[in-house]
């Protein structure tokens, strides 16, 4: 069923998972289009993120900077919207404006964390490249993980949402930037399109030994967003005062125990200690007040001049989103991950 505006389509979590999300997680639903009263707007959704950290807020309410999705509620997410009835003074019909209308058609706001967008011709790129993603690559990697000229950068997830422009930037910054991704044709992208000086295969055999000839002088920035063997091979090959921004661990999202194998925590302190490493875990949120304009303006100016390259993935249909979500966990997407939910 296409976006009417007499419907309002949600996608509600059915159940919490256990390990691994499953369609059975979430449920399509029909609702009225809610009402606004005064002071508020009533947003359309046109796109929708799906984004990793998702997975957290469908367990229940425990350590986590964001709320959890209650059972029966929709998902949440960030979006851009469109204002289809306003009865707030800063707010007209039409507007376009970034917001958190989460996985809906429809949602009701009283105008507070709605970022107003103006005339922009590829609207989503306010989710990605020249949104939370892509500051959050942009912050974790020039603010916490600052790379010089000739230094050796590595990306846990070379051609996701954040780290695609993680590498680009990195190059942007005269570093040697090394992917790892997962598969084939993902390295190829990392290389070919992103501009990676190498990108290894997470699935082929070895990879800690390939990481290793691929940095002959170690590694001065790994930028971690992936966690497990990941982080396991990376982790001997840090030079002393190395950077390690951490901006999640998608590794371990589905973890519902303890993972098998030995205790690797003696190891990630000793090398932290013995090699003066600075690994630092970020929120992106904590830093829009101080850094958003800042982003905006330089990766704005990047993107023009060709020096950073933007790509999406959009899938159609907010009844799609589940798939896709579930998808992402999985390794299946490139780019920044979008669900086209309604027409412009």
């Amino acid at each position: 069923m296409p976006q009417t505006p007499q419907v309002n389509r949600r996608v509600l979590l059915a159940a919490r998972p256990h390990g691994k999300p499953a369609p059975q997680d979430f449920r399509l639903d029909e609702a009225p289009v809610p009402e606004p009263q005064d002071g508020q707007v009533l947003l359309r959704t046109l796109y929708l993120s799906l984004d990793p950290y998702m997975r957290n807020l469908m367990n229940a309410a425990g350590a986590s900077y964001a709320p959890a999705v209650a059972v029966g509620a929709p998902m949440a997410g960030g979006t851009v919207n469109r204002v289809v009835v306003s009865r707030h003074p800063d707010f007209r019909v039409g507007d376009l404006v970034l917001g958190n209308a989460g996985w809906q058609d429809y949602a009701l706001s009283d105008g507070s964390g709605l970022t107003p967008l103006g005339d922009m011709p590829q609207p989503s790129l306010a989710l990605g490249a020249l949104g939370m993603t892509a500051f959050t690559a942009y912050v974790g990697l020039l603010d916490i993980g600052q790379p010089q000229p000739g230094e050796t950068v590595v990306v846990g997830a070379a051609t996701g949402a954040v780290g695609a422009v993680v590498g680009q930037l990195a190059r942007l910054k005269g570093a040697r930037v090394i992917g790892i991704a997962g598969g084939a044709d993902k390295c190829r992208l990392a290389v070919e399109e992103l501009g990676y000086d190498a990108c290894l295969d997470r699935h082929a055999p070895q990879l800690a030994k390939r990481l290793a000839e691929a940095c002959p002088d170690g590694i001065d920035v790994y930028f971690e967003s992936v966690g497990g063997e990941v982080l396991d091979a990376a982790l001997p090959l840090l030079n002393n005062h190395a950077r390690v921004p951490v901006c999640g661990i998608i590794a371990h999202y589905n973890d519902d125990a303890a993972p098998a194998g030995p205790d690797h925590r003696p190891a990630l302190l000793s090398t932290v200690l013995q090699k003066r490493i600075r690994m630092q875990g970020f929120v992106i949120l904590d830093h829009y007040a101080t850094r958003f304009a800042d982003f905006r303006r330089e990766m704005g100016e990047w993107i023009a001049a060709g020096q950073v390259k933007t790509r999406e993935d959009v899938v159609d249909g907010l009844e799609q989103a589940p798939d896709a979500f579930i998808g992402l966990l999985e390794g299946r997407n490139a780019g920044k991950l979008v669900v086209r939910v309604g027409g412009d």
